[in-house]
């Protein structure tokens, strides 16, 4: 029971302390080594932290590397080369300020969707928003939540073939591909969709029925309504439509080809005999995203020769760019393997396992969406539940007749629903960024990442356990 007690208080400190703002880097292996004391296995710690924290640290590494790197670099790259702005603006003209809200969910969505980190996707469209909202009259506050819910919801784990990390994270535990159940998906980023459109809807109606307008805010008093998107460096460039859907397109597609096409019908008996280790199964949903990564990157650097500023800043920074979302990920696995691997998680682990005996569904759904919540992190969530529950996971699924696609998809989109409660790195940055606080902005945020997305994944349990994966 002490050893119960003790990771209870490792993790709620862990998530007290990560709203403070201390970097999970250090947290982890401190709320670790708490959880190891308190346990009363002090004698362990040095082994435990050396053969336990570090050894699971270092295997997420090498598996999910190139995914987080490639990632990143393809977003620098979307935002250096102009596609990113080109989309936007396409967009904007397309739907206009009457339909402002639809138009930053939807930018948004087809930038995330097509491989675009969050983060530059929040700095890329946030000018964008503040044109249109104060053009619509329009409050600033709801800027946040319309900019989350098309970049943090839908095309973060739902819909099918997304290349966001938290839908490469369940690959290697369950066997699956980016397109896990890619019905059971489309439905659920239809309820997120309109739910959350709705939502806003309404806090725009009520606003002007109260004459709110877009509001006084003093970082936009000196900025010109005139169209012209700035970043600190300097107005942002564009680029042909066609070349900038281009690499969208391809991460998608050649993702698409290599996981139903290519990969199933190539023999890999030559492979296996080489790397006896290697499951190709369980191996080539990742291998299919790396190709496609690849491939949108060479694209883009090809098609804009002779154009880029400064390839050289942009390739570095994407590449340095990487690096803290990885391993802020990984220390938090590395952490889920040392609670693991004390007494005390047996019971916690069996009480999960235990909550819906027959459906492990909603046993995954509720662990990803606490772990989640106390990390922060829908990634960091997912990884945790996964590295210490995955195997009994699939274990209880075979044995229910439940598919690996579904519990895949069930798994992401819960590691969606709570990981954006306040101290949610992702929503203090993008606060940041609208120069906006919790007070102004965090209610309508909740509203549509976390409220919306739980009618989601209850649609899909239900959906799933009467007809299974589609």
């Amino acid at each position: 029971m002490s050893s119960t007690l003790a990771i209870i208080v490792s993790l709620l400190l862990l998530m007290f302390l990560a709203y403070r703002g201390i970097t999970v880097l250090l947290l982890a292996p401190l709320m670790a080594a708490l959880a190891v004391f308190l346990s009363g296995d002090l004698g362990f710690l040095l082994p435990i932290y050396t053969e336990t924290f570090m050894k699971a640290l270092g295997g997420y590494v090498l598996q999910f590397l190139p995914i987080f790197l490639l990632g990143a670099l393809f977003g620098q790259l979307m935002a250096d080369s102009g596609a990113a702005n080109t989309i936007a603006r396409w967009i904007v003209k397309r739907l206009g300020p009457k339909h402002s809200l639809a138009t930053v969910v939807i930018a948004c969505g087809l930038l995330t969707y097509g491989g675009v980190s969050l983060f530059v996707v929040a700095f890329a469209i946030y000018p964008i928003a503040r044109d249109l909202f104060r053009a619509a009259e329009i409050p600033k506050r709801l800027i946040p939540a319309t900019i989350a819910l098309g970049s943090f919801t839908f095309t973060m784990t739902a819909m099918p073939g997304t290349p966001a990390i938290q839908n490469a994270i369940p690959i290697p535990y369950y066997g699956t591909n980016v397109f896990a159940a890619p019905g059971l998906g489309l439905i659920a980023s239809a309820i997120m969709l309109v739910g959350g459109l709705w939502w806003l809807q309404t806090r725009v109606n009520k606003a002007k029925a109260a004459s709110e307008g877009y509001g006084d805010h003093e970082s936009d008093r000196n900025i010109p309504m005139d169209g012209n998107i700035e970043y600190e460096k300097g107005p942002l460039s564009t680029m042909p439509l066609f070349l900038a859907l281009l690499p969208l397109i391809l991460v998608i597609g050649v993702n698409a080809i290599f996981t139903y096409l290519v990969f199933p019908k190539t023999d890999f008996s030559a492979l296996i005999e080489k790397f006896p280790q290697v499951t190709p199964q369980k191996m080539a949903g990742l291998w299919a995203l790396i190709i496609a990564l690849v491939s949108a990157c060479f694209t883009l650097v090809v098609t804009r020769l002779g154009k880029w500023e400064n390839l050289k800043e942009t390739v570095n920074q994407g590449v340095f760019g990487f690096m803290l979302p990885l391993f802020n990920t990984a220390s938090e696995v590395g952490y889920g393997a040392v609670i693991a691997g004390l007494a005390g998680f047996t019971i916690i682990r069996d009480a999960v396992l235990n909550l819906t005996p027959g459906n492990p569904l909603i046993s995954e759904a509720i662990a990803m969406n606490v772990l989640a919540g106390i990390t922060g992190s829908s990634s960091g969530g997912l990884s945790i539940a996964l590295q210490t529950l995955g195997a009994d996971y699939l274990a209880m699924a075979q044995q229910a007749g439940i598919s690996p696609e579904l519990m895949h998809r069930v798994a992401v989109m819960a590691a969606g629903g709570f990981d954006t409660l306040p101290h949610c790195g992702a929503i203090i940055t993008l606060l940041a960024i609208c120069k906006l606080n919790h007070r102004q902005a965090y209610l309508n945020i909740a509203m549509v990442t976390m409220i919306a997305p739980v009618f989601a994944i209850i649609t899909v349990i239900t959906l799933g356990t009467l007809f299974g994966s589609f």
